[in-house]
């Protein structure tokens, strides 16, 4: 049969830029964060040799989440170094909150067309979350698929492996009335809520993402890019000295949603919107859009990253340390008793 003669690289699919992606990911991982690394990045899969002696019963923990329409906002801003720390944030805080102490990652880039140098920023930002959270990052996948994604567009997803005691995985099951709640402060959307904030803001409000609104200390643009806290070097040393008894990492569905995860039957817990600052983005986003503060609280972390429940008699001592360490705390609520019943959450 007579004709063009095709391969890989006339069908989308350029093999020499991805071996070169590969060669820039080993630079920048360095010494990858967490002894334990038995393989490079390149191989077919990843090893990691974790420090059973430190354990009598180890058990592994494994978390899966993405970015999600945030990856938006950075393509119409061109800038990409950022949000591989929130992929990072949100599979290491969701293994920390059930009492597991993140050991390695690993991501899945997928775009239309490899670019190596936006590739390369995104990836730098996983390679910083990793070192945040002291975890290896031990290998991952990049995709390149023309035709899938238009051009310019990409998709991550992350997935995170953490070790812990087995006697000491959080499960909120000790939680009592009488116990308190403090909340972490987040510094800003973190990442979730982006198709409801691109929609009113840049949809129907017009903003323009190079400018200041309101109260916001930053232009629109850099505010939505803040990356999502990573509360792994904080939290950690407060599992191993104080009796933490629930954690709930504050994403999709509020801070009512996701503390109700962590709640036995028969408690309720009781919050006070007055105990803690709301940043001025959720405010922008709910003027702009009309929106009524029960919907937002449903779909924002709004200034609550995460929630710990504590004793009381030593919630003090938590938060002295939390504060001394620069992350800003409160006491946000209490846990009630609710006669019996499913367990409830109450924001007043």
């Amino acid at each position: 049969m007579q004709g063009e003669s095709f391969d890989y690289s006339k069908a989308g699919v350029n093999i020499e830029a991805g071996d070169a992606l590969v060669q820039r990911i080993k630079r920048m991982i360095g010494n990858n964060f967490r002894p334990g690394v038995l393989t490079e990045i390149g191989g077919f899969a990843g090893f990691f040799k974790p420090d059973w002696k430190r354990y009598r019963e180890p058990v592994l923990a494994a978390a899966a989440d993405g970015v999600g329409t945030k990856l938006k906002i950075a393509a119409i801003l061109e800038k990409h170094d950022t949000v591989g720390i929130d992929l990072v944030a949100m599979c290491v805080n969701d293994l920390l909150v059930q009492g597991a102490d993140p050991i390695f990652f690993l991501d899945y880039l997928a775009m239309g067309k490899l670019d190596v140098d936006q590739a390369e920023q995104i990836i730098s930002g996983i390679v910083e979350g990793c070192s945040r959270a002291g975890c290896a990052l031990l290998g991952g996948e990049t995709a390149e698929m023309p035709g899938f994604y238009p051009p310019g567009e990409y998709d991550l997803a992350g997935f995170a492996v953490g070790i812990a005691e087995k006697k000491d995985i959080l499960t909120g099951k000790e939680i009592i009335p009488g116990d308190v709640v403090i909340g972490l402060a987040s510094n800003g959307l973190h990442s979730n809520g982006f198709s409801l904030v691109r929609k009113v803001l840049f949809e129907y409000a017009a903003l323009d993402p190079g400018r200041s609104y309101g109260f916001l200390q930053c232009s629109l643009g850099e505010e939505l890019l803040k990356p999502t806290l990573i509360y792994v070097p904080l939290v950690l040393p407060l599992l191993q000295q104080y009796p933490l008894k629930g954690l709930a990492h504050i994403t999709g569905g509020g801070l009512e949603l996701n503390l109700l995860r962590v709640l036995p039957p028969g408690t309720r817990a009781v919050l006070e919107k007055k105990r803690w600052v709301v940043p001025a983005i959720f405010n922008l986003v709910q003027e702009r859009g009309n929106i009524e503060e029960r919907e937002m609280y449903r779909t924002f972390n709004m200034g609550i990253g995460m929630a710990m429940v504590v004793p009381a008699a030593v919630s003090g001592e938590i938060l002295d340390s939390i504060r001394g360490k620069g992350q800003q705390a409160w006491v946000i609520g209490y846990i009630d008793d609710n006669e019996g019943k499913e367990a409830t959450v109450t924001i007043t």
